[in-house]
């Protein structure tokens, strides 16, 4: 049995001081690249949630707000704000003001707070205690079919989200 030797002619190659230059810089470009991500990612993170808790803000509302009888014209929700579902005005909204919005209504949100028709709910269950603003319209038909449109943002902005908006229709 004979053992493998290599010739004494070669030689064993490693890699040179520029080749590990170059991987170097490439890792820390990776690297940085990867770097970059994590804030936006975290950023991204906590606009969904924000904008998860504003349909879920918007959903109680809505649901409050068909449940009741079609003549009724105030009501006190869950939480104990003074909610103003129309004030007999046919064939108009009336409440937080409503544009047209890719095909469909939604809320305006470039304006005040119309008394009656919003208010400023906290979210108990976040300690940083994000706050969003509710706002609603309502549409009065003659034959005292209701429509409203919830709509539901977080304070200080949705970057990169609009806000909430939901819009339903009832008729008994």
């Amino acid at each position: 049995m004979q053992a493998i030797t290599e010739s004494p002619g070669s030689k064993q190659r490693g890699f040179t001081l520029i080749e590990m230059m170059i991987a170097m810089v490439l890792m820390t470009v990776g690297l940085l690249a990867v770097a970059k991500l994590v804030p936006f990612s975290i950023r991204l993170n906590t606009a969904n949630r924000d904008d998860s808790t504003a349909l879920v803000l918007a959903q109680n509302e809505m649901n409050q707000f068909i449940d009741v009888p079609l003549a009724t014209t105030a009501i006190v929700d869950a939480a104990g704000n003074n909610c103003t579902l129309g004030n007999g005005a046919l064939n108009v909204f009336v409440g937080n003001p409503v544009v047209p919005f890719n095909g469909r209504q939604v809320i305006n949100f470039a304006g005040a707070q119309v008394p009656g028709y919003s208010f400023t709910w906290f979210d108990p269950n976040d300690p940083a205690r994000v706050s969003y603003d509710v706002r609603w319209a309502s549409y009065t038909r003659a034959n005292g079919a209701r429509r409203f449109i919830v709509g539901v943002r977080r304070l200080g902005g949705n970057f990169p989200l609009l806000p909430v908006n939901l819009d339903s229709m009832v008729e008994r």
